[in-house]
């Protein structure tokens, strides 16, 4: 979870039909796919088995009028041999989403019948479990309706004219069986309204030609089914064609971009999009020099409702939840990237915690570090290396993250990596996104470094790959360090992991990134201090809502209500408060009075406030103009994604 020029405009109905084609031979893919029996890891509590079910079909209804009423209609239909109870659970949480959600809490109307639509008993086992009495042999029907109406990419959303859905929402399994059954599933939609999802289309679905969007698709397993999410309804939807490199296998893939509402990205904007896409691929795939998929679709949606802009991975796909004005953030780019360096690390290559899935309760892993900020490293490595950035970009992500993690308390990674489940509010919760990209990186720099540049942490993900992901099997802490020590030719790095990744310590910067031609620098400043806590309120008046004990503008007399009118003569209203405020009293005395103006009660009031400062470290990364031969190839080679022969 997080962040060559436009092919095709093929006819709708060809760009449709993509939707799944490509994927026969994806499921072997996928971690747990094949696994036989119940995936119940080690350790944990066996339940009550499910009788065993077949021919599971479940149907999605989302029409104009299931769109206004903001609610998907779900139906699951399978086989049963007898009359023992079956037992059927919606997942607890979304793979990729490290929390639990409980999906159930939106479902509503459950029933169940079988043969002339006989209503069959069933009760609750617990709040995620429905047990179902078959009155016979035969098929078995359970309905639902699914409240869609969470702005959140592991959840369900709905509009009038659109829905997405992950499977996690709807598709109900049988508890202790496993989850290696296959399915269909068939969308009911409004005629015209495109669906879209990773999945296959089925064979044997009849298209119209007035209609020829695939309804009907199918999957070899569960893990399959449920991490291909829809979309469904009115949305723009381009597509593009990726030349993969011959070091990753070569010819062409599909790229599409489905984002929703139609016409709010402009065709300018999302050929851009497609663009970025097109050159961040070669890179990433080159990585692992395999590409897993035929096809690959980014699915966004784009709504003011929401909370600036992240991303949900899965195995062809993934879906963004952004606000309007991410789509003119830069970054953008990098959030893709991510996402889609996620087909590799996460949803196939990923931590022995995590193998194979379980979906009843939380899975927590210590090395998420390492799959989400590794991928986040690797982001913005592709950006560069694809061209989307230049160098000194780069830099300058780099230092933003630095400066990221030194504003956060002194966490190490594995802990941040467990941490993440409970949500911390201590400004921890994804700290090993930024921290475990900075891991990535000096790691990058001290395996070329030591191998004079002929090994990289590419060759490290490339041999994980294939010695866990292609053999069946998550890696562990043993298998990554090992391989990060092979790629350095023999080094250890006990001491890293002990010092950086269970441990605390500052990372050592102005050690490592000279090696790779970067300067680093860290010089501290006073920096001036108001110890007070502002939003702005609906009129676009600065409110005062919290106030450090103790601090200037509690002695001064400022209070919880006051509105906030000028700081030391500066317009509290100045797009430029802080940096003028700064430059204004940077060299002034410490507790020298500074005017404040407030608005309490419809009155005016000028106070005065102790001038208080705090050391401010000021963090630089940028390119070393004149660097050794060796940290000059070591550069180059992590910029452009080359080692030396």
């Amino acid at each position: 979870m997080r962040r060559s020029s436009l092919v095709t405009t093929a006819s709708l109905a060809a760009v449709v039909a993509l939707a799944g084609a490509p994927f026969a031979a994806a499921s072997a893919q996928t971690l747990g796919a094949a696994t036989s029996g119940s995936d119940t890891p080690a350790g944990a509590t066996t339940p009550v088995p499910s009788a065993p079910i077949t021919d599971v079909r479940y149907d999605v209804t989302f029409d104009a009028a299931a769109g206004r009423a903001r609610t998907l209609h779900v139906a699951m239909t399978f086989g049963v041999a007898g009359t023992e109870p079956v037992l059927l659970s919606l997942p607890a949480w979304t793979p990729g989403a490290y929390e639990i959600s409980n999906f159930s809490r939106w479902v509503s109307g459950f029933g169940a019948t079988q043969s002339a639509g006989r209503a069959l008993d069933w009760d609750r086992v617990d709040y995620d479990t429905w047990r179902v009495r078959p009155a016979a042999k035969g098929a078995v029907t359970v309905r639902f309706d699914y409240l869609a109406d969470t702005l959140d990419n592991a959840m369900a959303w709905a509009r009038p004219d659109f829905a997405f859905f992950n499977g996690t929402n709807v598709f109900l399994y049988p508890e202790g069986r496993g989850f290696d059954f296959p399915a269909t599933v068939t969308v009911h939609a409004e005629p015209g309204w495109l669906v879209v999802t990773g999945m296959t289309p089925s064979s044997t679905a009849p298209r119209s030609v007035a209609d020829p969007t695939p309804r009907a698709f199918q999957a070899g397993n569960y893990h399959d089914l449920v991490d291909m999410p829809f979309f469904v309804g009115v949305f723009d939807l381009d597509s593009a064609r990726v030349a993969i490199p011959p070091s990753a296998g070569g010819g062409d893939r599909w790229v599409r971009l489905a984002s929703y509402p139609a016409g709010a990205v402009t065709q300018a904007r999302r050929a851009l999009a497609l663009r970025w896409m097109l050159r961040v691929i070669p890179q990433e795939a080159a990585v692992f020099g395999v590409v897993p998929w035929r096809s690959y679709t980014t699915m966004q949606v784009v709504d003011s409702a929401a909370a600036g802009g992240n991303g949900l991975e899965h195995q062809n796909s993934h879906v963004d939840v952004l606000s309007p004005l991410e789509l003119e953030d830069p970054e953008l780019a990098s959030l893709y990237a991510h996402e889609i360096f996620h087909a590799w690390n996460v949803k196939r290559l990923r931590p022995a915690d995590l193998v194979p899935y379980r979906y009843d309760a939380a899975q927590p892993t210590r090395w998420l570090w390492m799959s989400e900020g590794i991928t986040d490293y690797y982001a913005d490595v592709a950006d560069v290396r694809g061209g989307v950035v230049d160098s000194a970009a780069f830099a300058t992500l780099v230092e933003g993250k630095i400066e990221e993690v030194a504003a956060a308390p002194p966490t190490s990674l594995a802990d941040a990596s467990l941490a993440t489940w409970v949500h911390p509010a201590d400004g921890t919760q994804y700290l090993y996104y930024a921290k475990g990209s900075l891991a990535g990186l000096l790691l990058d720099v001290m395996i070329r470094d030591a191998s004079d540049g002929r090994r990289s942490l590419d060759d490290v993900m490339r041999e994980l790959y294939q010695t866990t992901f292609l053999k069946g099997r998550g890696f562990t802490g043993d298998d990554w360090w090992k391989a990060v020590s092979r790629a350095a030719g023999g080094r250890s790095f006990d001491d890293f992991a002990r010092r950086y990744v269970d441990g605390r310590d500052d990372y050592p910067y102005a050690a490592v990134l000279p090696l790779a031609g970067f300067r680093y620098s860290a010089d501290t400043t006073r920096e001036p201090q108001l110890g007070v806590g502002t939003v702005i309120d609906s009129t676009g008046d600065v409110l005062v809502v919290q106030l450090v004990p103790g601090g200037s503008f509690e002695l001064a007399g400022v209070t919880e209500g006051d509105y906030l009118v000028s700081v030391g003569d500066v317009p509290v209203h100045d797009a430029s408060f802080g940096a003028r405020f700064r430059a204004k009293y940077a060299r002034a005395a410490a507790e020298s009075p500074v005017p404040v103006v407030v608005r309490r009660a419809g009155r005016t009031i000028t106070l005065r406030a102790p001038l208080r400062f705090v050391p401010k470290v000021n963090r630089h990364v940028t390119l070393d103009p004149s660097p050794s031969p060796k940290a000059l190839r070591i550069r180059n080679g992590l910029l452009h994604g080359a080692t030396t022969p």
